[in-house]
């Protein structure tokens, strides 16, 4: 089955299929996951903690045995309702009271396709990281449990932190590395502070560099930290080599928030008759995009062949323009000019790579009406001219 799996994810990203996979907390979260066309499943012991209403940190302290906690709802509520589709057990493999030899044999057992290292030390640092390590409480330690079950026959995700751990984590035989950007923000209990888009990106071109120098076959993915829209995603496929994401608050514990809450307020007002449609259509706006940041990119992702001006998504936003440009560039790590720019880019080589258009369509298309200045900020986001690259792209297609 792993030989299986690995060709199935590989097939999909070398057609340019991006690869979704579910860290899951539940049954009914996988089956619904499954139905709306998911790649793969991860059980996580901070999945189930997402169930509780309670944060993903919980996975990280002595709540409860976390490699029990795993193979209880993973055996009794996920497998059994998945049937065939590849389930991933996310493994403790610091736990000082198991054989990971036995352990990781009885996991694929169970019918786990394979292991991935969660909770992970990575997530660790200061203090407390150095006094575990002292311990023997170490990365090194998830290597050797990728390592064993590798050796075993089963599917390995490698959570990662910095190249060194990838290129670690590759030497073990793991056929995923995936570029771990710490907790997810966003929603009711995300992390308050993550890594802008910028950072992340910078941090997953550095991870993923050490995997195309090892230029073994290895699927690329992300996970976590700023990615938890969408948008987000977009932001980090156009900019870095991901071949996929790995979500877990993105999925399951974001979209209950919104859309139950959401709902309940409906039920809520049923009884207002009298209450004016519009003046509650924009009160739910209101409430639907105080996250500016996010309004602006989904904003962007929509209108970025017109003009679109920050001045006047303030005044939807009924904030001030200073302020408007001060949250984005705190949330994405890049000014509104430069992401809107970098953003109309990506599009254009979208479609200049489709060879269906005209260079000067391809201009109009993307929000500029004049084609030099088009040409001109290509050359300077690209390297080349327009003409050049796509010069270029016949080149590699003979």
């Amino acid at each position: 089955m792993t030989t299986r799996l690995k060709e199935n994810l590989m097939n999909k990203a070398n057609k340019k299929e991006f690869i979704i996979g579910l860290a899951s907390g539940s049954g009914k979260t996988a089956k619904s996951a499954i139905s709306g066309g998911v790649d793969i499943i991860l059980a996580l012991n901070s999945g189930r903690f997402r169930q509780m209403g309670i944060s993903s940190l919980a996975g990280f302290l002595p709540f409860y045995d976390c490699n029990k906690l795993v193979m209880e709802f993973g055996s009794r509520e996920i497998l059994p309702i998945v049937k065939d589709f590849p389930v991933i057990f996310g493994l403790c493999a610091t736990d000082p009271t198991i054989n990971l030899e036995h352990y990781i044999h009885a996991i694929k057992m169970k019918g786990f396709a394979g292991i991935n290292n969660y909770p992970s030390v990575g997530l660790i640092d200061g203090q407390y990281r150095e006094g575990l390590e002292e311990q023997g409480i170490s990365f090194e330690t998830e290597v050797k449990a990728i390592k064993i079950a590798h050796g075993q026959g089963l599917f390995t995700i490698a959570f990662v932190f910095d190249n060194d751990q990838a290129k670690q984590m590759l030497d073990a035989g793991a056929d995923v590395i995936c570029a771990h950007l710490g907790f997810t923000k966003g929603g009711i209990l995300g992390a308050k502070k993550a890594l802008s888009l910028v950072e992340g990106v910078r941090v997953v071109n550095e991870i993923f560099k050490e995997c195309d120098h090892v230029n073994r076959e290895v699927i690329k993915m992300i996970y976590g930290g700023p990615v938890s829209t969408p948008s987000d995603l977009k932001y980090m496929q156009d900019n870095t080599g991901t071949m996929g994401y790995i979500g877990g608050s993105a999925f399951e514990r974001i979209p209950t928030e919104h859309v139950l809450s959401s709902t309940i307020q409906k039920f809520k007002n049923i009884g207002q008759k009298e209450a004016d449609e519009f003046l509650m259509k924009m009160l739910n706006g209101a409430g639907e995009h105080y996250e500016y940041a996010e309004f602006v990119k989904e904003y962007i992702a929509v209108n970025y062949m017109m003009k679109v001006s920050l001045e006047d998504l303030a005044q939807l936003l009924h904030i001030s323009r200073p302020y408007l440009s001060k949250v984005f560039k705190l949330e994405v790590g890049c000014s509104y000019s430069t992401y809107l720019m970098e953003y109309r880019m990506h599009k254009s080589i979208e479609f200049i790579s489709q060879d269906c258009f005209q260079l000067a369509e391809v201009a109009n298309m993307t929000g500029f009406s004049d084609y030099a200045h088009f040409s001109k900020a290509f050359k300077k986001y690209v390297g080349q001219s327009p003409r050049e690259y796509v010069e270029t792209l016949q080149k590699h297609m003979k």
